[in-house]
């Protein structure tokens, strides 16, 4: 993983490849067998950590627990300004005083982020900080992330939902099988596979013409409903539109419509994975 200061890194695979245990070994709660990891210079690096189901004190208010937090970490400057820093930042200045153990599932997630913040590390990493949250939730710690992002933070965000990564990350990492399968810029990385896409829509469709198409062994296909139109992922878009002519052409069948469009984060995610499958 290379992460630079002031990146925000999504860092992203399916259940099990391995992005937990990457991060466990980056903030040392669990060893590494081998390898290295190298923060900032070498030398020591404070890293803050969100873990994607935080436990907090209920019986304390955030301001306490915040606080507490603070005088673990031997946070220098002033404590109390600090505090009522990171509420703002987190948006629970509201709640401060209220006990947490009477806080929201996504309140409870932004007290533990701004646990994550309280000592002003160089390092922030998130597990999955929009898990199981309502879209409300969810707006809510996104839109911390980007503020923190436009403070010049350095953030590690692992999360299966890609349409966050797209809109807060401008560095991306995919893991599969335990290993980094891509990484680079979001924006790079969408242009590379930018021609592996393939959109197609039959005239005349059949059942039976789709049972083909959708199981076609050169691209992975998808059928819209709402539009009538497959998708196909794919490493080779131009070969594969000849291959779908000539399928539709041995079948007497035509394209209405055939083009090669750009690929979202998702169709990468999976065209990366699926590319690394055992």
């Amino acid at each position: 993983m290379d992460i630079e200061k002031g990146d925000v890194y999504g860092f992203l695979g399916r259940n099990g490849c391995g992005k937990t245990t990457t991060m466990n070994i980056i903030t040392n709660i669990i060893p590494k067998d081998e390898g290295e990891i190298v923060l900032g210079d070498g030398k020591p690096v404070k890293v803050g950590y969100l873990p994607e189901s935080p436990m907090i004190y209920g019986y304390m208010t955030s301001r306490e627990y915040l606080s507490y937090i603070a005088a673990c970490c031997n946070y220098e400057g002033d404590i109390p300004s600090r505090v009522n820093e990171v509420l703002d930042i987190v948006g629970l200045t509201k709640a401060a005083d209220r006990r947490a153990k009477g806080y929201s599932r996504g309140m409870t997630q932004r007290l533990g982020m701004g646990a994550a913040i309280i000592g002003n590390p160089e390092l922030l990493i998130f597990d999955e900080p929009t898990s199981a949250l309502d879209p409300e939730g969810r707006a809510e710690v996104i839109s911390i992330i980007e503020r923190l992002k436009s403070m010049g933070s350095t953030i590690v965000l692992s999360t299966h939902i890609l349409s966050d990564v797209e809109r807060v990350a401008n560095r991306i990492g995919i893991m599969a099988n335990g290993v980094l399968a891509e990484e680079g810029r979001l924006e790079d990385i969408l242009r590379k596979y930018a021609g592996n896409v393939v959109h197609l829509k039959v005239r005349g469709l059949t059942d039976e013409m789709k049972i083909k198409l959708l199981t076609v062994d050169f691209a992975r296909a998808e059928f819209n409903d709402i539009n009538n139109t497959f998708r196909f992922g794919t490493d080779n878009a131009e070969e594969c539109s000849r291959r779908l002519i000539r399928l539709l052409a041995d079948n007497d069948m035509a394209a209405e419509s055939l083009k090669i469009g750009t690929a979202s984060l998702e169709e990468v995610f999976r065209m990366v994975v699926d590319r690394n499958a055992n």
